[in-house]
């Protein structure tokens, strides 16, 4: 640090010095204000990566929303990138790395006794320990999973950029910061490693669907989303239950839960009316016409075995 300070010379040294102890006062400004509205964190995680201060995490969401407004004009007038074996890759680490979540939490809360109906957070030892450092995981491959949107601009889909999936990705960071400083363990388990299964079936699948020959062979596409909606009604239900029978954990995150995944359960229902239930529709209503104009000799263009492909957007 020294030698890399007299290389900037006196005047950059000193403003380099000057910018980091004004950012520490804002941050200690900010924690204080956090922590006089959310009261005292939890000290198991201080010091981890970047949960000290709350910045950062909010710059990276401010950074993703950027790229979502200005990577569409960007690739207006250029080619999609293919991405093909990038996205293999990302689906596969991403694929690993919530199974090893959901195992962990899984099998820790096995061993540990946690209860299902409430667990408070100071309340089982090693196991806490355990949980703690594993949801640091979860909280952080939110982070990564922005990567999913930026391959949708690369590609040029940005049908797939839909409201609910920048909500649901640039809600999910600064929440779990929010968790993990004030509840990192105990009741907080139960959704993400609901969540953490459910993309282990996700992943793997867009994974195995980056590769075209494998394609048509992929079944459970619309499977993934009822996933979701189930996993979001089990966390709702299982939050209810520490309403009605209390441990300890602090009320006011079991209520903000009921809303969030309320708000989850209303957006997903409506992307899978509009994606499943409409669609279907609209083919049987296509076929019937089909079966109609071939009767009468007019077919405008389209014979019976023709099939008409649908576009359908990615909701993570």
């Amino acid at each position: 640090m020294r030698l890399h300070i007299c290389a900037l010379g006196p005047g950059q040294a000193r403003l380099r010095i000057l910018q980091r102890l004004e950012m520490e006062a804002f941050n200690r400004k900010l924690n204080t204000y956090i922590d006089s509205w959310m009261g005292p964190r939890d000290e198991r995680v201080q010091g981890w990566l970047l949960l000290d201060n709350y910045p950062p995490t909010f710059a990276l969401t401010l950074m993703y929303l950027l790229i979502v407004w200005l990577g569409p004009k960007y690739m207006r007038h250029r080619q999609p990138v293919s991405c093909q074996g990038l996205l293999v890759l990302y689906n596969l680490a991403l694929t690993l790395l919530s199974f090893y979540m959901f195992y962990e939490m899984v099998s820790a809360v096995w061993q540990g006794g946690y209860n299902f109906y409430c667990q408070d957070t100071h309340s089982a030892g090693e196991t806490d320990t355990k949980i703690i450092n594993v949801l640091w995981w979860y909280y952080f491959s939110k982070v990564i999973e922005f990567m999913d949107t930026f391959f949708f601009i690369l590609r040029k889909n940005n049908h797939q950029i839909t409201f609910l999936h920048i909500y649901h990705h640039a809600s999910m960071l600064n929440i779990w910061w929010f968790v993990m400083n004030w509840v990192p363990c105990g009741h907080s388990y139960f959704g993400a490693s609901l969540n953490s299964f459910i993309h282990v079936l996700m992943y793997s699948y867009y994974g195995l669907s980056a590769v075209p020959a494998i394609r048509p062979y992929l079944w459970w596409k619309k499977y993934i989303t009822q996933g979701q909606l189930i996993q979001f009604f089990l966390t709702m239900y299982q939050t209810i239950c520490a309403v009605i029978w209390p441990c300890g954990f602090p009320r006011g995150w079991l209520f903000f839960q009921i809303f969030y995944m309320a708000s989850l359960i209303a957006f997903f229902s409506n992307f899978y009316i509009q994606t499943y239930k409409k669609h279907r529709v609209s083919q049987k209503e296509y076929h019937q016409n089909v079966s109609v104009d071939s009767l009468n000799g007019h077919a405008n263009g389209v014979t019976p075995t023709e099939t008409i492909t649908h576009r359908k957007v990615r909701v993570d």
